[in-house]
């Protein structure tokens, strides 16, 4: 069975794989629910809950905003490897404080805190992967713009999505070098897989200033490209954001579902006057 697992393992942790996750939620999610709303909405509905979260410590308002947020992340189609990521980041930081209370003289009256402190953080982290897995580099920046966003900001940030794919494969072909120079360690046994992913890691890691040199050559090429095609000139005239804005549409689909959104989070405020008057 130990084997069998590894072998899984062995499968899944693979840079091409990392590739098409990565991918897959920065530009897979085009079709969905969330991604066909408008992004002013969308950041509008992630502002209230990426920051009224940190001012309340109602475990049941809390509890019920999380329930909210995973049932849209779940609309969004969020690659497995992100919410791999969020699941072990927020519930080890949370397990590793639990550990740390007892070791220093608490006991399981610290169970409420960290589980207050558990849905902040998760509520949080699940509201910003609905928004920016639903958001693609241009309707990101128009959203960013028509809220009064420098126009540097919000061109980094989408030209920061764009050289996404471009950071991937020159990670693959330094990775591809350096299998091509070096001798991985065999994966027939149990210690040899973990060896295997020690070495995988690794390389990894010295993989990261080539990348970047490499990034930096390429990111200056293609700043050079929009100098000369002017679009600093055309982000600031009037003229121009007035057409690059004038796809934003706001209708009946964004309406229902912030009918919905403020909906489910007055009910989630009310529950707890409600259970205290059955009670």
């Amino acid at each position: 069975m130990i084997e069998k697992l590894s072998e899984n393992v062995m499968d899944k942790v693979s840079i091409d794989f990392l590739r098409d996750q990565v991918l897959k939620n920065a530009y897979g999610n085009d079709d969905t629910p969330i991604a066909v709303l408008d992004p002013r909405v969308l950041l509008l509905w992630y502002l209230f809950f990426a920051l009224v979260p940190w001012f309340l410590d109602d475990v049941a308002i809390l509890l019920g905003m999380f329930i909210l947020t995973a049932v849209t992340t779940r609309i969004a189609r969020v690659a497995p490897l992100v919410l791999l990521i969020f699941a072990l980041g927020v519930f080890s930081q949370t397990g590793y404080l639990f550990v740390a209370s007892l070791f220093f003289g608490g006991d399981l009256s610290t169970v409420a805190p960290l589980l207050v402190l558990t849905l902040k953080v998760a509520t949080v982290s699940l509201a910003s992967i609905t928004v920016f897995s639903g958001l693609d580099p241009d309707k990101l920046s128009n959203g960013l713009l028509w809220f009064g966003c420098p126009e540097r900001l919000s061109f980094s940030i989408g030209f920061a999505y764009r050289i996404l794919p471009i950071l991937m494969e020159e990670l693959q072909n330094i990775l591809l070098s350096y299998r091509l120079r070096g001798r991985a360690p065999e994966h027939v046994t149990l210690a040899g897989k973990v060896r295997w992913i020690v070495y995988q890691i690794k390389t990894i890691v010295q993989s990261f200033y080539p990348l970047m040199l490499n990034t930096a050559k390429r990111s200056r090429t293609t700043v050079e490209a929009l100098e000369l095609k002017g679009y600093r000139y055309a982000a600031t005239d009037k003229k121009v954001l007035k057409l690059k804005l004038s796809s934003l549409r706001a209708g009946h689909r964004e309406a229902a579902f912030a009918a919905l959104s403020a909906a489910w989070v007055a009910l989630c405020f009310a529950a707890p006057g409600i259970l205290e008057a059955l009670s």
